[in-house]
């Protein structure tokens, strides 16, 4: 697949950053499995550009950030009888792995949240690293009401990142939550009145952008993989982008402009 091939994804670098808009608005950015195989080539030029130190994910329109799955390709899969029982994870299916299921992906993604985020969409946003929400956003997980499951990580992500009987209570009756709400919840970093999104999301993306690339992903991966560990062993574990990040020319630029008073020229190397 090429870049010029994407027909339900968009992709433009500009600069270090990487955006990707799902891009089906009169579908509310449903997901069909030909959006997950452009997700996944994207994906993978993401993580294998040196060029791109960030990405920004976000939905075309003003009405969602993604409906989630596209349930009229589903219901047509499973009238013709090719659609297969599925469970979590998307193992075996078109665009494995999925951004849910890339956890060895360091680099930051921030989610730009400007409308329904609603089942795999909400699904995606949390498996980001940062999400920017407008104030007229709703989140929810409302597969239990479909008679389905929330495989896409929505299970074992909401119940970590929010707290479990709250969390739990939105998984089993479908409800929504306003930005808002998620925010006291602290599964958004910030909402702003929808005019000022892309100012918010721009702001963000600069105080990440003037980081050392190399430690913000050193930070990532660290956190992400100590969350478990007891504090004990998280000291004593190796990280590779700490490794690499330690034995930078980053790491040493960083001192030497703060001595000299300048910006750092961060190289990612």
């Amino acid at each position: 697949m090429e870049a010029a091939n994407l027909t339900r994804v968009r992709y433009e670098k500009r600069g270090h950053v990487a955006h990707v808009t799902l891009d089906r608005p009169d579908r509310a950015n449903a997901m069909d499995l030909r959006m997950h195989e452009e997700l996944a080539f994207v994906w993978d030029d993401f993580e294998a550009d040196d060029e791109l130190w960030l990405a920004v994910l976000t939905g075309a329109g003003e009405r969602a950030f993604s409906a989630g799955q596209d349930l009229k390709e589903l219901a047509a899969r499973i009238e013709d009888g090719s659609n297969a029982p599925s469970t979590f994870g998307s193992r075996g299916k078109p665009g494995w792995p999925r951004l849910t299921e890339r956890f060895e992906l360091a680099k930051p993604v921030l989610a730009r949240v400007n409308g329904a985020a609603f089942g795999g969409g909400f699904e995606l946003a949390l498996a980001c690293d940062v999400i920017v929400a407008a104030d007229t956003a709703t989140f929810a997980l409302t597969e239990a009401k479909l008679g389905l499951i929330a495989g896409a990580g929505g299970v074992f992500r909401l119940t970590r990142q929010a707290p479990y009987r709250v969390a739990l209570g939105h998984l089993i009756s479908g409800r929504p939550m306003t930005a808002d709400r998620a925010y006291q919840l602290g599964l958004v970093n910030e909402v702003v009145p929808a005019a000022d999104l892309d100012a918010a999301v721009d702001a963000w993306v600069a105080d990440i952008l003037g980081c050392a690339p190399l430690a913000v992903r050193a930070v990532k991966q660290a956190a992400a993989a100590a969350a478990t560990m007891p504090l004990q062993q998280a000291f004593a574990t190796r990280f590779p982008w700490e490794e690499r990040r330690m034995h930078s020319e980053d790491a040493d630029e960083g001192p030497r402009a703060f001595v000299e008073k300048r910006p750092p020229r961060w190289q990612g190397r």
